[in-house]
């Protein structure tokens, strides 16, 4: 194992310490950590089967804890290209249909990468455990093609389209060292309080006339 492999096993040991001795979640990291900066490392057996398990859990729980419906492993000061999402769907239909939010099961994907898979870009507010207390419109496609392992090490390859996308491709960037800001209509940043005070319709079309932005050309409500 070399240093840098070195690290990420304790990194990961570090997380998993720190939940067995706390409640079960792991801190947050926020933006402004390097960490969040830095492109991960993939798997490569740094632990074991059982601790790669654990941590699955450990990460799970602090989403679900946030609450959030991803998490990838630089949120928890991991470097590791790891990430975790699930996501219960919209409650409201008229959401669900515009946004295609529906529900989506608990997936743990390693060393993952996306694509576009043809159609459209969407745009939508999101927001970001790593940065809390902020949203902003971004443009994401609405169909990409995900790749990447599972946690038995069998091989990820299928297309996700809709609001699992826009999950997939945020929680994909992170492994990257993008945060979602990087991508985002700046014009749009608002708090969480004025997003569910003034932007709270399903699609973003009020917000980017009266903020002065504009939404992709494909986009169709």
């Amino acid at each position: 194992m070399n240093v840098s492999d070195a690290l990420i096993a304790d990194q990961i040991r570090a997380v998993l310490t720190a939940a067995e001795t706390g409640d079960g979640t792991a801190p947050i990291v926020e933006a402004g950590n390097p960490v969040l900066r830095s492109q991960t490392r993939p798997f490569d057996g740094q632990v074991d089967d059982a601790e790669l398990e654990q941590l699955a859990e450990v990460m799970r729980a602090t989403m679900l804890a946030a609450p959030g419906v991803g998490l990838a492993a630089p949120q928890v000061g991991i470097g590791l290209s790891m990430f975790v999402a699930e996501d219960p769907g919209a409650r409201d239909p008229e959401v669900a249909k515009v946004r295609q939010r529906e529900p989506m099961p608990l997936r743990v994907v390693l060393n993952a990468g996306c694509e576009r898979a043809g159609g459209e870009d969407v745009a939508f507010y999101e927001g970001c455990l790593s940065i809390p207390g902020y949203q902003a419109v971004v443009a994401r496609p609405r169909n990409i093609a995900l790749t990447g392992i599972d946690l038995q090490g069998d091989p990820i390859a299928e297309e996700v389209s809709g609001w699992s996308a826009r999950i997939v491709a945020h929680e994909t960037d992170h492994l990257s060292g993008i945060l979602f800001l990087d991508k985002a209509e700046m014009r749009s940043l608002a708090t969480n309080e004025s997003v569910a005070k003034f932007w709270h319709q399903p699609s973003t079309q009020k917000a980017a006339a009266e903020l002065g932005f504009s939404l992709p050309s494909g986009m169709v409500m």
